[in-house]
């Protein structure tokens, strides 16, 4: 058993993190995930209520910003068999090096997402630039965190890891090694640890899909006992404080902060940047990477809002400023350095 492994995974409920399950396991699971969502799904009236606002974009002034916001691609740092480090390639997608593997998160690399405006900044990472990919992590089912036409710019046989229920969709394009986990499983990669966690938010790619496959984030972490936590697309709640307990020691935070406005639409999905705070303490995390911002207009705040109230929020917390890790869109950090 590795180090990481031994490491202590249980929280003061007594309630343990469940072994670790065989690499492209075909399972069976039920019909619908809806008794895990933590709020109501949005209905016919909110809509109605979003669409007479016009509450889905910037309006022209929270646009203005749009130059301003922070690109800066630069070339991925060196990465051996013991650096860990985090390249932002936008919105939730990360390129993450630990252990020796590069692991892409949530990749979009399409400049135009189903029923969004194309790309307000670039990829911070050109496709070309990409070094071998070892595996890939999927938080949902969501245009914007599952692209089907990124998918299919890797080999087949790339190892995916996604949530309950999303196997299918992966096997029908032909994908070899596929793993499904629930909530609190893993499953382990080149000696590198991969832990399925909740997350509050929901699922749904078409019509009659509605929380047919899981949401979650997920924990990675090497044989040295580093830890990084990629939270996916979240609202704030409970299960930050669970995570923390399950997982002491968290290294790395990646928390998103942006499309949180309207509150009465977005809340019990979307942080904003002051609950991205309150989850990082929750958390317990050394650092905190913000993220799911300056990348696609998904609701209406302006577009430099999000990264401004969370410099705000950080310092009025008191936390050091050299642990919050607000990269450009193609920066990296190297875990330590």
């Amino acid at each position: 058993m590795t180090e990481q492994t031994e490491r202590p995974l249980a929280g003061p409920a007594g309630r343990p993190v469940a072994g670790v399950r065989p690499l492209g396991e075909v399972r069976i699971w039920p019909r619908s995930f809806a008794d895990r969502l933590t709020a109501p799904l949005p209905g016919v009236r909110g809509m109605t209520r979003l669409a007479r606002e016009r509450a889905m974009r910037p309006n022209a002034e929270g646009l203005r910003g749009i130059h301003r916001l922070p690109y800066a691609p630069a070339p991925l740092p060196a990465a051996g068999a013991d650096t860990v480090s985090v390249t932002w390639a936008g919105h939730a997608s990360w390129i993450v090096r630990i252990g020796g593997l590069t692991v892409l998160t949530d990749p979009v690399w399409s400049r135009r997402i189903l029923g969004t405006p194309a790309r307000i900044t670039p990829v911070g990472v050109r496709w070309e630039e990409l070094p071998t990919i070892d595996a890939v992590l999927v938080s949902h089912n969501h245009y914007d965190h599952l692209d089907a036409p990124t998918l299919r710019r890797l080999p087949r046989d790339t190892p995916l890891f996604v949530p309950a229920g999303l196997g299918r969709w992966c096997r029908r394009r032909r994908f070899s090694c596929v793993t499904e986990l629930d909530w609190w499983e893993s499953a382990e990669l080149g000696g590198v640890r991969l832990d399925f966690v909740p997350s509050h938010h929901w699922s749904k790619r078409t019509l009659l899909d509605t929380c047919r496959s899981l949401w979650g984030g997920w924990v990675i972490g090497d044989r040295q006992g580093a830890r990084i936590y990629f939270a996916g697309d979240t609202g704030y709640g409970h299960w930050f404080k669970e995570i923390g307990r399950r997982y002491p020691g968290l290294d790395l935070a990646m928390l998103p902060i942006g499309a949180y406005e309207p509150r009465w639409w977005l809340s019990d999905v979307h942080t904003d940047p002051e609950e991205a705070v309150q989850a990082y303490e929750d958390l317990g995390a050394q650092a905190m990477a913000p993220m799911h911002w300056a990348t696609f207009l998904l609701s209406a705040e302006p577009v430099l809002e999000p990264l401004t109230r969370l410099r705000t929020a950080w310092h009025q917390a008191g936390y050091p400023r050299g642990d919050l890790w607000d990269l450009p869109i193609g920066g990296s950090r190297v875990l330590g350095g």
